[in-house]
């Protein structure tokens, strides 16, 4: 294996050229992940074409996707720390793959049995999706430098945005018009061909070769850093109290995210609002995209500028994207969207003529750029609290709890609606009320925060020590 360069975690280093390969794989897994939320209208008229939205039964599959996937992370997390993150990432998109084409293969308009045909593969999706992000976490934690952290969560995170906004653009241009066998066969198809791109063109990197205690050590062919984590070191570190708040603000916040986008859909894409997929995927280009390009990048950036330093200060950014955002994002429920025939709803100059239509869009937009400042501090404040041998599966647990609150909020949010009628505003303000735990118990962070880290340094600093002696054995 290739020793890491000395130069990482200078100037030098290119994002970029390192992570094309993985930018692209992490792009169409994050496009067919996000499919089942995307699509969640047109996958009920799948399978029950002229009935109307099926919110309890697709909240049950969306739940069922998100569940097995965080379960299943908890066993990746434990192969993740142990093998090679790449071979990992390459099975990981074949099966993939596979599962997301077999369902273009479904028999349309059979109700619960096009339902269950979709279940099974989607469970088989969801196997294997569990330990794509965990991979991804851990690779990057010893491939990218701390100076850096940010700014490659940032460009990551805006590819999946990318990938998701004009891959629904495309989704919803092939299942409008009737070809989403082709759309699932060709997503699935790239999938695969992705993985084997990335596995050829990604080197796998030593563990800890980013770690500043290490790094000096670790540069020498013969040294790697092989501890493994034992009930002792994951009592110190995993179960720090930074990394337990990560965990219920995890839960919280998450039954409001997943809630959210499954009620934002139905709401202005279904009477009496009538907005068309078609349009709703160019809204998501004008306003979703830029505010991606900025919030991610300008953000992602700046962030690893202010809190290179005092990484403290990620604790901030954090409190005050999830308060901003969401508030911003709910908005969009209480603004007077205008009633449009099914016709009107598809014409894209007309709506875009429309002032209220700009108004959700900055609302939009604005949530989305308050809202990034969560993925590109949240991540690297992670890692600096855990050591290299525990990243796979600390990002497992909190990939766990964020996908139960996804599954949560996907059923809860079925379950009120047809307890309050569909009356969308009544519901998302009934929602809002599950993300204060998070904000309120990411404040406590700001004391307990500075002794985790010091911990986790502390520990480093021994093990480092340890190699050096071995390096004079040799």
């Amino acid at each position: 294996m290739p020793e890491m360069p000395a130069n990482t975690s200078n100037s030098e280093f290119s994002i970029h050229g390192t992570f094309w390969s993985l930018y692209l794989l992490g792009g169409l897994q994050t496009l067919a992940y996000a499919g089942f939320t995307i699509l969640i209208v047109q996958l009920s008229l799948i399978m029950w074409p002229d009935e109307p939205y099926h919110a309890l039964e697709i909240g049950i599959l969306l739940m069922v996707l998100f569940w097995i996937s965080s379960i299943c992370g908890l066993f990746f997390g434990i192969l993740i720390d142990k093998f090679s993150r790449t071979k990992i990432i390459f099975i990981i998109s074949i099966f993939r793959g596979f599962s997301i084409a077999m369902l273009g293969f479904a028999e349309e308009g059979r109700g619960f049995e096009t339902w269950i045909y979709f279940l099974f593969y989607i469970s088989i999706f969801a196997i294997f999706s569990g330990g794509s992000w965990p991979s991804i976490a851990s690779l990057s934690n010893d491939l990218v430098p701390k100076s850096h952290k940010s700014r490659f969560f940032g460009v990551m995170g805006l590819m999946m945005g990318l990938f998701m906004t004009v891959g629904f653009l495309c989704a919803s241009f092939f299942v409008q018009y009737g070809f989403w066998r082709e759309y699932f066969w060709g997503l699935g198809a790239s999938i695969v061909i992705a993985g084997l791109i990335f596995f050829i063109h990604m080197d796998e990197p030593k563990r800890g070769a980013q770690q500043v205690e290490l790094m000096h050590i670790l540069k020498h062919d013969d040294i790697e850093y092989d501890f493994q984590i034992d009930r002792e070191m994951m009592k110190k570190t995993m179960f720090s109290k930074t990394n337990i708040v990560a965990l219920v603000e995890g839960i919280s916040s998450n039954i409001l995210m997943g809630s959210a986008i499954l009620l934002i859909l139905p709401y202005i894409q279904t009477p009496p609002h009538n907005l068309s997929p078609i349009f709703t995927a160019f809204f998501m280009v004008v306003f979703g995209l830029t505010a991606g390009l900025v919030g991610q990048l300008f953000f992602g950036w700046l962030s690893d500028k202010v809190c290179k330093h005092h990484p403290i200060r990620r604790i901030y950014f954090i409190i005050f994207s999830l308060s901003i955002g969401m508030v911003t994002f709910v908005s969009i429920f209480f603004i007077p969207l205008p009633h449009l025939s099914v016709s009107e709803g598809q014409d894209i100059p007309y709506l875009f003529s429309l002032p209220i239509i700009w108004i959700m869009g900055m609302l939009f937009f604005t949530s989305n750029v308050i809202g990034s400042l969560f993925m590109v501090n949240q991540a690297p404040l992670i890692q600096e609290i855990n050591l290299p041998e525990a990243q796979g599966k600390i990002i497992s647990w909190n990939q766990l709890v964020e996908s139960i609150g996804w599954g949560l909020g996907a059923i809860i949010v079925g379950i009120l609606l047809v307890m309050t009628g569909t009356n969308y505003q009544l519901t998302i303000l009934m929602l809002m009320v599950f993300i204060i735990p998070g904000i309120v118990v990411w404040l406590f962070t700001l004391k307990w925060y500075p002794e985790d880290s010091k911990t986790v340094k502390k520990i480093l600093e021994e093990r480092a020590k340890i190699l050096e002696a071995r390096k004079n054995e040799i």
